[in-house]
């Protein structure tokens, strides 16, 4: 038996229209149409029939409700480009304001504790993977999009595309890195686990990459393996990464770039 999808309305067809003109990045699609859907829902009705006060009583459910205030502020950005853009209704957003986000101290490694997260990461493939993440402060996206071909040994660089913002660039590979990623490779041939040109962290299957999801769940248990009791995440390599070249007297213009 078969199941058929439930058709999508001219609406919402219209705004992944809008947002596939931008070029927006598939999480940010689901975002903004899950906004809209929890607005819908709300509502209770077709929401281009909404009016300002209904989005402002809105937006206090969310506060009564306990909304955070990054998820109250996503739901918003997801609004406004619907009512902006698909809409053309700017004016029905008039009393949504986003709030202001709370600033906390980033979750830093010290040098030991990066050591001890690595070695208790319970494979080759995902010991390196936290290697290269803290060593080039590359986001946990941009770790697992890697291919093969993006490594120049000889300019000691890695090649990153479309990373944030949808932009090339190129991360600094130091000399202990590139023997761990050469140790990763001949390990993965020899497994028949890496294609030619394929990923540099292939999934359970070659042809995908490790996903994100899997690469989490890794520094996860790894960071309770090594009896680490802070919070630790793919993003606290980087922020580690960036603190310990400013401990070591590197210029900050340096480790923005």
């Amino acid at each position: 038996m078969t199941t058929t999808p439930h058709p999508i309305s001219p609406l919402r067809q219209r705004m992944l229209d809008d947002m596939r003109m931008r070029k927006f990045g598939d999480k940010t699609q689901l975002d903004y149409v899950r906004a809209v859907r929890n607005f819908t829902k709300y509502l209770g009705r077709s929401p281009d029939t909404a009016s300002v006060e209904d989005l402002r009583n809105y937006q206090l459910h969310l506060v009564d409700h306990g909304t955070s205030p990054a998820s109250l502020n996503s739901a918003i950005s997801g609004l406004k480009f619907f009512f902006n853009v698909t809409l053309d209704h700017p004016e029905v957003m008039a009393k949504m304001q986003p709030v202001h986000l709370p600033r906390k101290l980033p979750v830093i490694l010290s040098p030991d504790e990066v050591k001890r997260l690595i070695a208790a990461a319970g494979n080759l493939k995902h010991q390196t993977a936290l290697a290269l993440a803290y060593a080039t402060g590359l986001r946990i996206s941009e770790v697992v999009s890697l291919k093969v071909g993006d490594i120049d040994s000889q300019r000691m660089t890695l090649r990153v595309e479309q990373g944030k913002g949808q932009k090339d660039r190129y991360a600094m590979l130091s000399p202990i890195l590139l023997e761990r990623l050469r140790v990763w490779w001949r390990v993965a041939r020899a497994q028949g686990k890496m294609l030619d040109g394929g990923w540099l962290f292939p999934g359970l299957n070659p042809i995908e990459s490790l996903s994100t999801r899997q690469l989490n769940r890794a520094i996860h248990a790894a960071a309770e393996a090594a009896g680490i009791d802070k919070r630790v995440s793919m993003h606290t390599l980087r922020h580690s990464f960036a603190t310990h070249l400013l401990e070591a007297k590197v210029d900050i213009r340096v480790i923005q770039v």
